[in-house]
């Protein structure tokens, strides 16, 4: 079969491999679609590990299934998750499971960007699930970065009344204005430098959106009564996005950091400030399965729409072009691959 090997942004190729083979326990799926995260293209974060065959946005057709399998059968359409908590540790016990280190540790093999790839017995258990007849596979692939936003809008317990306020303005940041549209968050802000992607936004559901280079705080408080944003998360990894962010919440307020900065760069925070103005810094990594069963139900339901994100649609020998589109983070939002094409 072809898979995609990574060696760094600029080199994705084709290579063979062998399908893998499955045990008793296990499933092999065939890829329909495979969409590319913008973790995909962090290349500081990937390129240690290279080279390796990336992809976990993925939905496809099960192949094959070995004879333990009593959940689903060939022929069966699903999305299935690369990284799977063990629901047993005292983390997933209390509600973490994303800092599981069986999460940390799964994977299936050998990658999204694959022609079929085999589905371990524990991402069967916990972390592969029937597409609904209405779900197609494009859809699919928007389940686990969907799922995502769901927890990390959870953890930082998004209420109505917020004015929410979103750094970045690429598929995570336009998920968030979305997710949160569909909650019927009083204020949306989306902050970016990319007037492509400011433009999405204001489609979107964001109700003001402000190019980074502008006075953001001003602006904020002109819109916003003359206060800033209860909520701030942060979807960029740029280390001025994340300043910024320090700067744009409000009293009482919470900033939560869904991207980072690269690790060997530091920033202050104004603890001090903070601490009199009672304002809570938080992360969130990742998604749990309840989080993935609530990104299923909500696209099944049409709750949140997905498709109009959809900017290139690439044959797997046009992978490169693709990775090349998202870490170029101009013109183009999601990029999906079909490794059957």
């Amino acid at each position: 079969m072809r898979v995609a090997v990574y060696y760094n942004n600029n080199d994705v190729c084709l290579e063979e491999s062998p399908v893998p083979a499955i045990n008793e326990n296990e499933i092999l799926v065939k890829v329909i679609a495979s969409g590319i995260c913008g973790s995909d293209v962090m290349e500081w974060y990937r390129i240690k590990k290279a080279p390796l065959v990336l992809g976990h946005e993925i939905s496809g057709i099960v192949e094959k299934t070995g004879k333990n399998i009593r959940n689903f059968k060939i022929g069966d359409r699903v999305f299935a998750s690369h990284h799977v908590p063990c629901m047993t540790c005292y983390y997933c016990q209390n509600n973490h499971q994303t800092a599981c280190e069986t999460l940390h540790k799964t994977n299936f093999d050998p990658g999204g960007f694959s022609e079929y790839l085999r589905v371990p017995r524990i991402n069967v258990e916990f972390g592969t699930f029937k597409l609904p007849e209405n779900v197609d596979f494009e859809d699919g692939t928007f389940i686990e970065p969907l799922g995502t936003a769901i927890r990390a809008q959870r953890l930082a317990d998004i209420q109505p009344h917020q004015t929410l306020l979103v750094f970045g303005s690429g598929i995570a940041g336009l998920m968030h204005v979305k997710l949160a549209k569909s909650k019927a968050i009083k204020k949306i802000i989306a902050a970016d430098l990319n007037e492509y992607r400011l433009n999405l936004a204001k489609k979107f559901g964001a109700d003001l959106v402000i190019n980074a280079k502008e006075d953001i705080i001003s602006k904020i408080k002109q819109f916003n009564e003359n206060r800033l944003a209860n909520l701030v998360i942060v979807c960029s990894g740029s280390l001025s996005a994340a300043k910024q962010a320090l700067q744009c919440v409000d009293k009482g307020g919470t900033i939560l950091f869904f991207a980072v900065p690269r690790p060997d760069e530091k920033f202050e925070i104004p603890i001090n400030d903070f601490w009199r103005n009672e304002i809570k810094i938080m992360t969130s990594y990742g998604a749990a399965p309840n989080d993935l069963m609530e990104s299923i139900e909500l696209i099944k339901n049409k709750k949140v729409n997905l498709k109009d994100m959809i900017t290139h649609r690439l044959k797997f020998s046009e992978i490169q072009k693709g990775f090349s589109l998202v870490a170029e983070a101009k013109e183009s939002l999601k990029v999906i691959i079909k490794p059957q094409e």
